[in-house]
């Protein structure tokens, strides 16, 4: 699926761990969102254009570009999508980094409902 097929708001995953990818690539899918995965930061730049609704979920350890400077490159693009950062065990410094870029953090591993939601209130509050 390409970004210029969604009918629905889109979740602009990128993650480098297949297993990750496709238990949420299901779980968006489920609860109606169009998924676009991709393994590394650099493949997300190259794509285009990017929808106008939606979120991003990007991984903060990622091969190449990790998930704060990929966002960083992504506003300075132009890109408005709402962002959510996943990771696991983020230290103080990531944490006010990502305070800094407006970016929520979200721990793995993923067990409870809690990306799933942050994702609905990002798009929530653009539609606002």
């Amino acid at each position: 699926m390409t970004v210029a097929d969604f009918r629905h708001p889109a979740i602009l995953l990128v993650e480098d761990d297949p297993a990750v990818v496709n238990a949420l690539t299901f779980s968006f899918e489920l609860e109606g969102f169009d998924v676009c995965a991709y393994a590394d930061g650099e493949s997300l730049l190259a794509s285009t254009p990017l929808p106008t609704r939606g979120c991003l979920v990007l991984d903060y350890n990622l091969p190449g570009i990790d998930g704060l400077a990929l966002l960083e490159q992504l506003r300075a693009a132009r890109v408005t999508l709402p962002a959510i950062l996943i990771t696991t065990n983020p230290r103080r410094a990531l944490r006010a980094q990502a305070a800094l870029a407006g970016v929520q953090i979200i721990e793995k591993p993923l067990l409870t409902d809690a990306l799933r939601d942050s994702v609905r209130d990002a798009l929530a509050a653009v539609v606002q």
